[in-house]
């Protein structure tokens, strides 16, 4: 299983993003695989926002029709979201996000260790990439 988070979503959407080639090749690397793509509720509101803010409401579109069939996605829960915000306010870290805590918390319970994604928290919390699958 896979997680994916808005910086890969964001990515293969978005073509003057930095990571836009490599989420693209990257994307089509992991529907390949086989695995499970798994992201949450959480990161598809927080994709939308961004996208409609940024790019417009075909980017949302595209993200509905086109990226979230592929996608298990799995709905924060209270006690889920309890966990995220204590992390959250205990990392004491600006820029560490709500949303990123619930990916983190999501990841651990359902053990899942690869995430496709270009945030850098996720390789500080110990999780991998799909493009390192030999580390």
């Amino acid at each position: 299983m896979i997680f994916v988070d808005t910086s890969a979503i964001y990515a293969i959407l978005d073509q003057d993003d930095k990571e836009h080639n490599k989420a693209k090749a990257t994307w089509v690397s992991v529907l390949d695989s086989g695995e499970t793509l798994l992201t949450s509720n959480y990161v598809l509101v927080e994709c939308c926002a961004l996208a409609q803010h940024r790019l417009g409401l075909d980017a949302v579109r595209a993200i509905e029709d086109d990226l979230r069939p592929v996608l298990k996605v799995k709905w924060i829960d209270e006690p889920l979201h309890r966990i995220a915000m204590t992390a959250s306010l205990a990392a004491r870290r600006r820029k560490l996000s709500l949303v990123d805590c619930s990916s983190f918390a999501l990841m651990r319970q359902l053990e899942v260790r690869k995430a496709f994604a270009f945030d850098q928290h996720f390789i500080e919390e110990g999780f991998l990439f799909p493009a390192k699958r030999g580390a």
